[in-house]
């Protein structure tokens, strides 16, 4: 999803969404230099996610085999 950094307040972003609605985006998930009227991409990465579940599922099992 695309989205626009609309204008900052205090410690986070007023971002408008594809549907023209907005949403406050603390400023710590912003990359440095984001400036207004910039287009940022926030999209899930479902082969890292995927890759950590299995991460996460294998220290389980060692834990219960332990």
């Amino acid at each position: 999803m695309k989205v626009i950094i609309d204008r900052f307040e205090a410690d986070y972003a007023v971002v408008e969404l594809p549907d023209q609605s907005t949403v406050n985006m603390p400023l710590k998930l912003l990359a440095p230099g984001v400036k207004e009227g910039d287009i940022i991409e926030i999209k899930a990465l479902s082969g890292e996610t995927k890759s950590r579940k299995k991460k996460i599922d294998q220290l389980f099992e060692e834990v219960l085999e332990k």
